[in-house]
């Protein structure tokens, strides 16, 4: 990257809550952020697809480091699922295949739904970002191309129809990580006996995060133009990707043994596990995992260095 350019970034640490708007990919509400904050690393925790609206959490710099966390954590979304219709990709934007008369009430619906909830196997789609043979499976589906897929467990904490029109079922779920929303829609229509897409998908958690705090990307436009203390002053720390981790604070001589990588006896029992390192001075340090023998190792550490 000419020198020119690589001035233009700089290093910028935390996680912003993207409300990403519908029309937009993951990849391209990414980039927008990271071009607005001038950040030299960046990345996003959980792919919507354009489709998709919601919480889109943003990881900035050292954040990245992290991302893997958010990654996993739970969702809840608000989906809209077009019964007697399915589609190509699952989902609106693909093309129409098959249409059937739709002729469920309220009593079968919730019969149906009840299926769904707990623990379930579902069979990725084609068009998800997943890898075969070093492609993506959406780029197969695109050439006409379909490969088996594995099912996959996942589970449905909960399931609820909120509304009912004789056309679209309203549902909110909530879901562990790896659960395909419109896999489920398409599911539940095929029980329904009429077939069935996702026509419209809105995420409004993801782990503790809600979409209380997240932020449009028009804010963030205007943010920007009032400088970059106004942009930055939208970002969580670091430390909030692992908020559901137990703190630890470590005394200066332990603090800096565990930033240069050296295991530590702790002065008190701590159960074993991960835990988020903080120094006595409120300096978030990175993750440590506590071992059975009460010694504490560093898991994945911040850059304190810069």
């Amino acid at each position: 990257m000419p020198a020119s350019k690589s001035r233009a970034y700089r290093d910028v640490d935390g996680i912003l809550l993207l409300d990403k708007p519908r029309g937009l990919s993951s990849n391209q509400a990414l980039q927008q952020v990271r071009k607005l904050y001038a950040a030299r690393k960046a990345g996003h925790c959980g792919s919507l697809d354009p489709l998709a609206t919601g919480v889109l959490p943003v990881c900035l710099g050292e954040a990245t480091k992290f991302s893997s966390y958010l990654l996993g954590a739970n969702k809840a979304y608000r989906a809209s699922c077009r019964l007697g219709q399915t589609t190509s990709s699952g989902d609106a934007e693909g093309e129409i295949l098959q249409t059937a008369a739709i002729a469920v009430d309220q009593a079968q619906i919730e019969r149906a739904l009840a299926q769904f909830r707990g623990e379930i196997e579902q069979v990725p789609p084609m068009y998800s970002a997943l890898k075969h043979q070093g492609r993506r499976l959406y780029q197969l589906a695109r050439e006409g191309k379909e490969v088996e897929r594995a099912p996959r467990a996942v589970t449905i904490f909960h399931l609820h129809l909120l509304g009912f029109d004789g056309e679209t079922l309203d549902l909110d779920v909530a879901c562990s990580k790896g659960t395909y929303i419109r896999t489920l829609a398409e599911d539940i229509g095929n029980l329904l006996g009429c077939g069935a897409h996702l026509s419209a998908l809105h995420r409004y958690r993801v782990g503790a995060f809600d979409e209380s705090a997240a932020v449009g990307m028009a804010e963030l436009q205007h943010r920007a133009t009032a400088g970059r203390e106004a942009l930055d002053a939208l970002l969580l720390p670091v430390s909030a990707a692992l908020e559901q981790y137990p703190q630890l604070d470590l005394d200066a001589a332990r603090s800096v043994d565990i930033s240069h990588g050296r295991a530590v006896e702790l002065e008190a029992p701590v159960a074993p596990g991960l835990c988020r390192l903080h120094s006595v001075d409120g300096c978030f340090l990175g993750l440590g995992e506590v071992a059975e023998n009460g010694q504490l190792k560093a898991k994945r550490l911040m850059n304190t260095a810069r």
